[in-house]
């Protein structure tokens, strides 16, 4: 008769075994649960360091009956939508350019306005005869050349440009190097 009132739950042997194998599952669908997130993370901040910097774009700058033909530089925004990691902005100054053209020409040249050495803005000296650069006093060439003595390591970047066929002035947009003697694109 003792033996009908006998506890008939497992022995200690077959519930360590049934603890583990739940605390083992437990633990795989807690592992698998959090590994679709934490690869997505990963995936999402490893992103734009993934992402290969393109070609430099021609940019629209201005039309070519903005820029006299008079030989002075005149400084222009670089205008263009720009992703920084995640974070997209339309239609911002990226950066700006000196243009110019001779008298009589439709040919225009295109000098970056970051001043080689540190990568300040240049700007045109007051007299007009020459660019300054108001962090170092760099001197430039009207054409970009370096007036001696001067602490930047080269003349001012130049930059590919065209007349499009609607008359709208277009540059190659890069940023270079500062510090550096040749020009290293960033």
């Amino acid at each position: 008769m003792a033996d009908q009132f006998r506890d008939h739950r497992p022995s200690g042997d077959v519930r360590d075994r049934r603890g583990f194998l739940a605390g083992f599952l437990a633990l795989a669908c807690g592992g698998l649960a959090t590994l679709a997130p934490l690869a997505a993370g990963l995936w999402a901040f490893l992103d734009p360091l993934r992402r290969k910097r393109g070609a430099a774009s021609f940019l629209p700058v201005t039309e070519l009956s903005a820029v006299p033909a008079d030989g002075v530089p005149r400084q222009f925004a670089v205008i263009a939508e720009r992703v920084d990691a995640w974070t997209g902005f339309a239609a911002e100054p990226i950066g700006a350019v000196y243009l110019r053209r001779e008298k009589g020409s439709d040919t225009v040249e295109a000098l970056s306005a970051t001043c080689p050495h540190a990568g300040c803005f240049v700007e045109i000296e007051p007299t007009g005869r020459c660019f300054r650069c108001p962090c170092h006093s760099s001197e430039f060439t009207l054409d970009g050349g370096i007036v001696a003595p001067s602490p930047s390591p080269r003349p001012m970047d130049a930059l590919e440009c065209r007349v499009a066929k609607n008359g709208e002035i277009e540059v190659q947009w890069q940023k270079f190097r500062a510090g550096v003697a040749g020009k290293v694109v960033q």
